[in-house]
Order: structure tokens, then C-alpha cells, then sequence
């Protein structure tokens, strides 16, 4: 057989030199730079992809501010999907639109001094995914909205423009249009989402809605919101891992709202660095409270001119509140700082749901909290902290630490025996309770566990109720409290069928009548408004 050159050649080389060939290539293969491949290993190396960018001006989009834009931008959103996602761009400028729906992998850039704004017609907007609200009203349309999205950005320095003050008017008009008022942002069981440095304002309805989401970053939002009824900042309604930080929000409604309209738990969110103001509450769970509210960490926010609560805790449709810790919060001009309740009103909020049992509150704790109360409000005069359970069922474990509350002062002596109904199944505001507390501290009823430690409430005006009222409850210790007690007042703390009650290193001073007044047994109320009180109990009948 002939033997070809080539092998001749290969046979002839000494075994030395195929393995110097080797050493080159490892050589060789070494020095390339960390994550290079060479073309013989990778042929069919892609080439990066050019992100995808539709300005929604190439659609047809007009910046008058009065021309309807909503399929201009909706096929722009749909170029963009269809080519696998990338950046739908809003330039400078008022584009008018109804409800418009982002897709997966879409990101919508507001450029500077850009706005998308509401359409004044109620008809133009579509439903999302309807449900009822906590007062029975069928709600669901929306501005922007995406539903089962995922990989979804909203960013820039442009603002969402709800002319809500428009479109609730056009509500009051026919009875027909009552819920058609649009929510200015809603997602809905969207998944890896970023919501970033724009603004969101004048929505006719919630602001900011998030359904059944999970892995949302929410980072410098600017939001304001007064011009409709339910003005919600951000609902973060049966939502998991949702992050909130350096958000500031001026809201007619709750500025930060957890909530549960759907069995789905509200779990593993955090809020932080936020300065909220509003016309209601500040920091809320509930009132939709239909699934379970866990580990959820609210810290470092700022809240100011808030008439309906600072921080507010409410499970009154059966869900499980717990591991949930409220700190660092610093409040002025707050009404009723602290409120909490566990109540039994047992909505649910879509078809077929069945109503649940009365939930639980447990595990919750509130400290490094530093308020200074409003004088007016709903409350008048005004309390520091409120929490409350129903008969049967006591709001507990909860922690109070920490925390100084300044406060007006105003009560008489009469109203240290004011009676408040148990309005068990009542929507849970403040106000549906009276018109006032019999303690200007600290109020608690149908508590279990209950600890406060390191308290200190300061009075700038003289006050003849209680420091301290404290109602059918188990295991409770007031550890460390400091207060003035005005001397007039019939006692500083009083215990009302209190088991297992202790009080230990009281800083009280003011010369009380008497420090602690026991009562063996409270009295539940009938439900109903609570303008009357109840004398105090004639000497040696307890």
C-alpha cells in the first residue's frame, strides 16, 4: 500500500513535537480573556441583538392633548411584543389615551416632560380582570394596565396623568357609570417588574394597583393624588415580593395600602425610605383582608398631615396577619398614630368566594415610632394608640417598643368612662367607633400578649382621662412607661377583666389619684354609635 505525504510527514515527527503543539494551544487557550470563545469552538456564535425601539409618534401618536391615542400606542406596544420585546418610547409632549395594555418584555420610557393622559370619557376605558372593593363596588378599569405580563418596565422622568377630577365628575352624572372611574396603573398576576422615577398623578381612582404580582421593584415614584374618591398611593393587594423605597406620595386615600382581595397571601414586602401624606391613612393593611398578610417589613418612612391613622393594622374579612414589624417611622400632625384592628366583617370580593372565619393579628411589632398627634380630626380629642379585637377573638401576640407620641390633650373627666360599641362587622375606621377614647395614651380591648415597653406619652395641654385604658384582655405588661398623670384624672392606668396584668418600672408622675384602678369585669357594649358614657363604679364595688 502507498503511503500518502502527509502521513509520511506526520510518521517521521519525533513524539516530542506533538506534545510542544499541545502546550501552544493550552497556551494559547489560557491567554484569551476571561469569557472569550474562539470561532472554531462556537461557528454558530450569536451576534447581540439590537434593542428594539418604537417611538410611539411612528404609530401616529399626537401631542395635542385632545386626540385620542389609545391605538396608536397600543400598536406600538404590539410592534414591539411582536418582535420580542424592547423599549415603546413616549417623547415630550400630552398624548390623550384610554386604557392601554403592556406586554411582556415591553419597557415604556416617559422621556422628560412627557405625559400620558387620561381620556375624559368614562365609556373609552376597558375593564382588567374586574373585583369588588371593600364597599361592593365593581372596579377594574385602568389607564395603563398588563395582565399575566412578564418582564415589564416602566421608567423615566414623564408622568401618567389620570384627569381624574374630570372623569369622577362624569360619574356623578348617571348612576350607570358608579366603579367605570379608572385606576390610573393596574397589573394583574404580572411577574419581574420595575417601576422607576416617574410620576404618577391625578388618578380618578387607586393610583397605583398591584394584583396577584410577584418580584416588583418600585424605586423614586412621585405620586399625587386628591382629586377623586379612593385616591390610594400604591395597593399591593395579594402580592409577593414587592419592594418599595424612596417613594413620595401625596394621597387623597391610604398611601401605602397591603391588602388581600383574593385567598393569595400578601407576603415578603418591604417598604422603606418613603414621605407619605394623606387625607386617611398612611401606612394600612386591609381593609380587604380576605388572605393572609406575612413577613412584611415597613422601616425609615416619613409621615405628615395624615387625618385617618399613621399606621393602621386590619383584619376584619379572616386573614392571618402576622410577622409583621413596623419601625423607624417618624410622624407629624398624625391622627391617631397607632390603630389596629381584628374585626369580623368577612367580605369577599369576587364571585364564588366563600366567607372565611374571623383572622387572626399576631406577631406584630410596632417600634422606634416618634409622633406628634394632630389636634383636629376624627377623633376629638385626640388618642395616641387604638387597638381593638371583638369578643371571642383577641388581637395578639403585638409589641409596642419605643415609642413617643406628643399629644394635645382636651379630655375631661367624663370622657374617661366613654363607651365604645364593638361594631363588629362595621367597615374599621376610626371614626365608627365614637367620637372619641377614654384614654389619651394608649386604648386596648380583646388583646392577648400584649407588650408595651419603653413608652413615653407627653400631653401640651391638660387632659382628665386616663393615660392608659386597657379592656378585657390576657397577659399584658406595661414595662417602662413615661406620662404626667393630671392629678384630677379618677386614675392613670385602668384594667378592665385584665388577667395576668403587670406594670413594672413606671415613670408617672403628676401626683395621680390613684396609679392603677382594677375593675373585675367589662361590660360588651351593644353595637351601635357610641355617644354615651358609663359612670365610674360606686367605692367598694370592686
Amino acid at each position: 500500500m502507498k503511503t500518502s505525504p502527509n502521513k509520511r510527514f506526520a510518521s517521521d515527527l519525533p513524539a516530542s513535537f506533538g506534545r510542544m503543539v499541545l502546550a501552544c494551544q493550552f497556551l494559547l487557550v489560557c491567554a484569551l480573556p476571561a469569557g472569550a470563545v474562539t470561532a472554531a469552538s462556537t461557528p454558530d456564535a450569536a451576534v447581540a441583538k439590537p434593542v428594539t425601539t418604537i417611538n410611539i409618534v411612528d404609530h401616529g401618536a399626537i401631542a395635542d392633548g385632545k386626540t385620542l391615542n389609545t391605538a396608536a400606542i397600543q400598536r406600538a406596544i404590539d410592534e414591539c411584543h411582536a418582535k420580542g420585546g424592547g423599549v415603546v418610547v413616549v417623547p415630550a409632549g400630552r398624548f390623550a389615551t384610554a386604557t392601554i395594555r403592556l406586554k411582556d418584555n415591553i419597557t415604556l420610557r416617559l422621556e422628560e416632560n412627557a405625559e400620558l393622559f387620561g381620556s375624559p370619557e368614562l365609556l373609552d376605558y376597558t375593564n382588567v380582570d374586574p373585583f369588588f372593593d371593600g364597599v361592593g363596588v365593581e372596579r377594574g378599569f385602568a389607564l395603563v394596565a398588563a395582565v399575566d405580563a412578564k418582564n415589564i418596565t416602566i421608567e423615566g422622568k414623564g408622568r401618567l396623568n389620570g384627569n381624574g377630577a374630570v372623569l369622577a365628575a362624569q360619574e356623578r352624572t348617571k348612576r350607570e357609570f358608579r366603579g367605570r372611574r379608572p385606576l390610573l396603573l393596574r397589573l394583574v398576576r404580572c411577574q419581574d417588574v420595575q417601576l422607576r422615577d416617574f410620576t404618577l398623578r391625578d388618578s380618578a381612582a387607586w393610583t397605583l394597583n398591584l394584583f396577584q404580582c410577584k418580584n416588583v421593584q418600585i424605586d423614586r415614584l412621585t405620586i399625587h393624588s386628591r382629586v377623586a374618591p379612593n385616591n390610594d398611593g400604591i395597593d399591593i393587594d395579594s402580592s409577593q415580593n414587592v419592594r418599595i423605597s424612596d417613594c413620595d406620595i401625596d394621597s387623597g386615600d391610604d398611601s401605602i395600602c397591603f391588602k388581600t382581595t383574593s385567598a393569595m397571601a400578601c407576603r415578603d414586602n418591604t417598604v422603606t425610605r418613603c414621605r407619605l401624606t394623606s387625607n386617611h391613612g398612611a401606612i394600612k393593611f386591609g381593609t380587604e383582608s380576605v388572605g393572609n398578610f406575612e413577613n412584611i417589613t415597613v422601616t425609615h418612612c416619613t409621615i405628615r398631615d395624615t387625618n385617618g391613622g399613621g399606621v393602621k393594622v386590619l383584619s376584619v374579612d379572616g386573614s392571618r396577619i402576622r410577622d409583621i414589624t413596623i419601625s423607624d417611622i417618624t410622624m407629624e400632625n398624625v391622627m391617631v398614630p397607632i390603630f389596629v384592628r381584628l374585626g369580623a366583617r368577612l367580605n369577599t370580593y369576587r364571585p364564588g368566594e366563600t366567607a372565611r372565619p374571623p383572622g387572626v393579628i399576631e406577631n406584630l411589632v410596632i417600634r422606634n415610632i416618634t409622633a406628634t398627634s394632630a389636634t383636629t380630626g376624627r377623633l376629638v380629642p385626640p388618642s395616641g394608640v387604638f387597638i381593638t379585637g371583638i369578643p371571642g377573638h383577641r388581637a395578639g401576640p403585638i409589641t409596642l417598643e419605643n415609642i413617643t407620641i406628643k399629644l394635645p390633650g382636651g379630655g375631661e373627666l367624663a370622657h374617661g368612662r366613654q363607651v365604645l360599641p364593638e361594631n363588629i362587622s362595621v367597615y374599621p375606621e376610626i371614626n365608627r367607633f365614637g367620637p372619641l377614647l377614654p384614654a389619651h395614651g394608649l386604648y386596648a380591648r380583646h388583646v392577648k400578649d400584649f407588650t408595651v415597653k419603653n413608652v413615653t406619652f407627653e400631653l401640651t395641654g391638660p387632659d382628665l382621662r386616663p393615660i392608659i385604658v386597657c379592656q378585657s384582655a390576657e397577659r399584658v405588661l406595661f414595662d417602662s412607661i413615661t406620662a404626667v398623670a393630671n392629678p384630677a384624672a379618677e386614675s392613670a392606668i385602668r384594667f378592665e377583666a385584665v388577667s395576668e396584668g403587670r406594670l413594672n418600672a413606671l415613670q408617672i408622675s403628676g401626683n395621680p389619684a390613684k396609679l392603677l384602678l382594677e375593675e373585675p369585669t367589662y361590660e360588651a357594649p351593644a353595637t351601635g354609635p357610641a355617644a354615651n358614657t358609663r359612670p365610674a363604679p360606686a367605692p367598694g364595688a370592686h
